[in-house]
């Protein structure tokens, strides 16, 4: 359930869906996303709106909060809007493995306690 607050139903629709990134691409290897059409589709539309929401926030709330890359994840959104027929999957694949966890944990952290029992 997002929380009312804007900022803070816009780390709520990040954390939604870098989650459900890292829980369907949990047991995926590199060959089986390269090969899954659904599933990159699926990666880079999370990225879109973890992107979106990031750029949504607001900017002194992103100023207070160095600790999370928001130019980075606001500039992946970029690519793959606007740039998607240069879309690297490998670099995508690499991002939700190796990234997305980090992100996730970071995200949490700035959710208020009240709200844990409703983390995705």
């Amino acid at each position: 359930m997002r929380p009312e607050n804007r900022n803070l139903g816009y780390l709520w629709d990040m954390l939604e869906s870098a989650a459900a990134i890292a829980g369907k691409l949990k047991d995926v290897e590199l060959p089986q996303y390269l090969a899954n059409e659904d599933l990159r589709l699926l990666a880079e539309r999370r990225i879109e709106i973890i992107g979106e929401a990031a750029r949504r926030l607001s900017e002194p709330f992103r100023l207070a909060h160095p600790e999370i890359p928001w130019r980075l994840i606001i500039g992946m959104r970029n690519v793959l809007v606007h740039e998607y027929d240069e879309i690297d999957h490998e670099r995508v694949w690499r991002l939700v493995k190796e990234e997305m966890p980090l992100l996730i944990e970071k995200i949490r952290a700035l959710l208020p306690p009240q709200l844990e029992d409703r983390v995705p």
